[in-house]
């Protein structure tokens, strides 16, 4: 059965010598695999360019539950990044958005509500309001909202995660920090310094870790602190 649906690309491996198995995470069906025939021959229909990481694409699919790997009819480009594939800095947190959102569903999953959120989020990354510094931290943040384990401020928060602190001692400076990040969200216009920063990303990845089934190394973490932290 054909159905249509907006998706978000999230990873993609090579199969065969020509074609793709690429994980979309779609508004109306959920996180899905798809394997794309011919994609990387020169004379393929369509081209490798839509299966970047969170690509944001039109689709008409095929679905039938029982198979694990269904097939693209369609694809297009549902909205062209401007900055994000020229802008290493936001290439780079792209990089870890697409790592986030892949350790925190899994195949089938379903949230419309998330879907959305995701795909407003990569626009202001995109956009020239955007603050780069923070926004790893504040996407943290928003998408645990929808993930359903959202701390409701700071002192919960770090409440929550101190038995898995090397250091207990909580910094006022990050407390004050994060209780500011959950109220102004994207719309922060604060300069919070980089050891504050680093700190408070440190602390999220333990508590997405204490959420999720998924406790594997965060790999793009390294390349994030380099460019921002």
């Amino acid at each position: 059965m054909l159905k249509k649906s907006q998706g978000i690309v999230l990873s993609y491996i090579r199969y065969q010598e020509t074609s793709i198995i690429v994980r979309i995470f779609t508004r109306e069906l959920g996180l899905k695999s798809y394997i794309v025939n011919g994609v990387r021959s020169a004379k393929g229909k369509q081209k490798m360019a839509l299966y970047q990481p969170l690509t944001i694409l039109d689709l008409v699919v095929y679905d039938k539950e029982s198979l694990s790997l269904n097939r693209i009819s369609e694809a297009k480009l549902q909205h062209p990044f401007q900055k994000i594939p020229f802008d290493f800095i936001r290439s780079g947190i792209a990089m870890f958005v697409a790592e986030a959102i892949s350790k925190s569903i899994y195949e089938g999953y379903q949230n419309e509500q998330l879907y959305d959120f995701l795909e407003q989020a990569l626009k202001h990354l995109d956009g020239d309001s955007v603050k780069l510094a923070l926004f790893p931290i504040i996407f943290l943040l928003e998408m645990s909202n929808y993930l359903g384990f959202a701390p409701s401020d700071a002192k919960s928060f770090f409440e929550e995660i101190l038995q898995e602190m090397k250091v207990p001692e909580l910094i006022q400076q990050e407390i004050q920090a994060l209780d500011l990040l959950i109220v102004a969200s994207f719309g922060c216009q604060e300069t919070i310094p980089s050891k504050t920063r680093k700190a408070l990303l440190d602390h999220l990845l333990i508590f997405y870790s204490q959420h999720l089934e998924d406790h594997g190394a965060w790999k793009s973490v390294k390349v994030l602190r380099q460019l921002l932290l």
